[in-house]
């Protein structure tokens, strides 16, 4: 029966979690952030759902800052877990206030970048961040 079972080495793990961060990183940026990032800046007049009653600008900021500066960080492997929080609270907000009552195909998106975002701040960034660099732990 080991022929169904594959072995890895352990070393792989943190490749898998590299893959991860960079994957999981580049879409919320890539598809949500920069252009969140272009309302904020642009010349219209902010229009932005306001779910704690920060106002509209102040939500879309926040919103911008965690799927902006925060998936940089994500990707990068620094601050990693102190960067997922935004992150998870982001796309829990989403899932609550906008995604709630809709079917799971338009659900899946915000399910996945969640289930994402709360592993890795489970199982940390791994070997190739630069937590793992500028914060090693002495043995």
């Amino acid at each position: 029966m080991n022929l169904l079972r594959i072995e890895l080495p352990s070393r792989l793990h943190d490749y898998g979690l590299l893959i991860f961060r960079l994957a999981f990183g580049f879409c919320i940026l890539n598809g949500h952030g920069l252009r969140k990032l272009g309302r904020l800046m642009g010349p219209e007049e902010i229009q932005f759902a306001d779910p704690f009653g920060f106002g509209a600008a102040a939500s879309l900021g926040l919103a911008t800052f965690a799927e902006v500066i925060c998936a940089i960080l994500l990707m990068l492997g620094l601050f990693t877990r102190l960067a997922l929080i935004p992150l998870i609270i982001v796309v829990s907000t989403a899932f609550f206030t906008v995604h709630f009552d809709q079917t799971f195909s338009q659900q899946e998106t915000v399910i996945l970048f969640g289930c994402a975002f709360i592993a890795l701040f489970l199982t940390g960034p791994g070997r190739f961040s630069l937590d793992a660099l500028f914060f090693r732990k002495t043995r």
